[in-house]
């Protein structure tokens, strides 16, 4: 038992420690700023990326995709400040994108053509005998007989007057494409009263294309620009439920597209079906045919 003074008990110690809170405030209090921070930053360059993406075409995104997969090497052959290059372009968009680049150099020839025909006085009188559509060839401008106004003399290559005008300011305008052209001549179906062993539409119409190459050159279009010329006969009607219809007569230009051009340089050799409806000498199994004028043969009965 415990010494001590009898009647009191022992009371216990209690220690009372202080702890000084320091001030951390200012180290912690600021940190979650700086990481919202970030992740604003994050969100908006991501949502920026996508809507780049909406906007973009294929070529440009795998450019873009290039450039992430290889930065280094791109800001080594770009320089800084270079935007991502982009993919190279396959050989059948390289050719879509000519072949645009074309269809728009014949549009804008088509309405020169046709701004000289309504506004050029030597023109203006035979605007509707000339006939300019865009079609798979090309550009084609059709030079056409009327009833009392034919191109040449009848039954003969001999250019009219008025005819020569309108040639010589088509062949100034052909200049100013690059583009080969074509040259085809037609008659009407009336055939000559010899038939087809003698001088024929056949003849005729290939005498006719090549007076009109001659009077384009005359009228100053290049030499070399002729890759084509033909006689039709009448194996190609512009009137085909009157095949004796003065309209029939005509000389076509073609100004011809590069697909065109090359589909004739080949002479039919990779496709031959393409090339079996006419031959180079522009003469398809057909009744020929000649100006109304001349004198026929008449009908068997």
């Amino acid at each position: 038992m415990a010494e001590g003074k009898p009647g009191k008990a022992l009371q216990p110690i209690i220690v009372i420690k202080k702890i000084k809170k320091r001030g951390h405030g200012g180290h912690h209090g600021g940190a979650w700023k700086i990481a919202y921070a970030d992740f604003v930053t994050a969100m908006m360059a991501f949502f920026l990326l996508m809507w780049l993406l909406s906007y973009t075409d294929p070529g440009t995104r795998a450019g873009i995709a290039d450039y992430f997969n290889r930065p280094l090497k791109s800001l080594l052959t770009a320089g800084p400040g270079s935007a991502p290059t982009t993919a190279p372009k396959s050989l059948k968009e390289k050719l879509e994108e000519l072949k645009k680049q074309e269809q728009k150099k014949l549009e804008e020839l088509k309405q020169k053509m046709e701004t000289v025909t309504e506004h050029n006085p030597k023109m203006r009188a035979f605007k509707n005998q000339i006939k300019i559509e865009i079609t798979s060839e090309g550009l084609r401008v059709q030079i056409i007989d009327q009833k009392n106004r034919p191109m040449f003399a009848v039954g003969s290559a001999v250019l009219e007057d008025y005819t020569k005008v309108i040639l010589d300011e088509i062949g100034k305008t052909l200049n100013n494409v690059d583009n080969p052209i074509s040259i085809s001549g037609h008659t009407d179906a009336l055939q000559y009263a010899g038939g087809e062993k003698g001088y024929s539409n056949w003849e005729l119409s290939s005498d006719r294309a090549n007076a009109a190459r001659r009077e384009l050159i005359v009228g100053g279009m290049h030499e070399n620009k002729i890759l084509q010329v033909r006689g039709l006969s009448g194996s190609v009607p512009l009137d085909k439920k009157n095949l004796a219809d003065p309209s029939n007569r005509r000389i076509s230009i073609v100004v011809l597209n590069a697909e065109t051009v090359q589909r004739l340089k080949q002479d039919g050799t990779e496709d031959p079906a393409k090339a079996a409806g006419v031959s180079e000498a522009g003469a398809p199994a057909a009744v020929p045919g000649a100006d109304a004028a001349k004198p026929v043969q008449p009908p068997a009965k």
